[in-house]
């Protein structure tokens, strides 16, 4: 079985995404240079936001699929939950190569970071009008 929640998000021109253990989108509508993991603003969603069933998955030790849509192209990584996981930010979802845990962080253990996007969809995300969707799977 299969439990899939979609967030939409903005790009915005100060996209820069060059972080190299994280990824993030934020319902915050400004961003600022030092930002260089955010990957979208303006979400619909944030940790907190998230269906409560998915959460309880992904407090569990279960793969957590993340793909990113922007235009025509797709990025995927591969992450894990973690039973410590709170989703609890009422502003950001994070995505961690590491295994830090806080209440921004939706799942750790990822195979890519924010530097991992190809360059060609971070040049859509420079545009404030560009709409792109985070997609998170758990499979159980």
């Amino acid at each position: 079985m299969e439990m899939i929640e979609v967030i939409d998000a903005y790009g915005h021109k100060n996209i820069l995404s060059t972080h190299k253990m994280t990824f993030e989108i934020t319902k915050e509508e400004k961003l600022s240079l030092k930002g260089d993991c955010i990957i979208g603003v303006r979400a619909n969603k944030a940790c907190k936001d998230l269906n409560d069933r998915l959460k309880r998955f992904v407090t569990k030790d279960v793969p957590v699929k993340i793909t990113i849509h922007v235009g025509k192209y797709i990025f995927e990584a591969n992450a894990m939950g973690h039973p410590s996981l709170i989703l609890t930010d009422e502003k950001d979802i994070v995505v961690r190569k590491s295994n830090y845990v806080c209440p921004r962080t939706l799942a750790v253990k990822s195979d890519k970071a924010a530097i991992d996007i190809p360059r060609d969809m971070i040049l859509m995300l420079n545009k404030n009008d560009t709409k792109g969707k985070m997609v998170i799977s758990v499979n159980f």
